[in-house]
């Protein structure tokens, strides 16, 4: 399925995403909700550390992807709630020597947003992606 990762002169490139993804043939679109650190029983999983609550959060989403048919390479958004922006950025985003799933080549668009609380007071980070497959 034809992308068009696109980076408008004007406006300032990121390293961490991309500005424009567009997709121009039929296609499948993916909303997978929010995703937070936690175990089968939906219990909080490592507490106070952000780095292995991302790594918790994309094992799962990977699952959610590989369920539908899908792979992060399907991903065209994320939107990532974090109660430390800056942890998040220095420990997980900016570490060249984390994996994170997706391209650093061609990251998806995405979105960070820094908030004071998430569904439960143990929970550091939530992701949620949408993906767009064949038709």
């Amino acid at each position: 399925m034809p992308k068009e990762y696109i980076n408008p002169a004007g406006v300032p490139r990121s390293p961490y995403f991309t500005r424009i993804l567009s997709i121009t043939k039929p296609s499948k679109l993916i909303y997978i909700a929010g995703q937070v650190p936690t175990d089968e029983n939906s219990r909080p999983i490592h507490v106070g550390d952000i780095r292995a609550q991302f790594r918790a959060i994309l094992d799962a989403l990977t699952v959610q992807l590989k369920a539908v048919g899908a792979s992060w390479d399907d991903v065209v958004f994320r939107r990532v709630y974090a109660i430390d922006v800056s942890a998040y950025v220095e420990r997980c985003l900016r570490d060249e020597t984390f994996p994170i799933p997706w391209s650093r080549d061609r990251p998806s668009p995405s979105t960070l947003i820094g908030v004071t609380a998430l569904a439960n007071p143990d929970f550091l980070i939530e992701l949620e992606i949408a993906a767009v497959t064949a038709d």
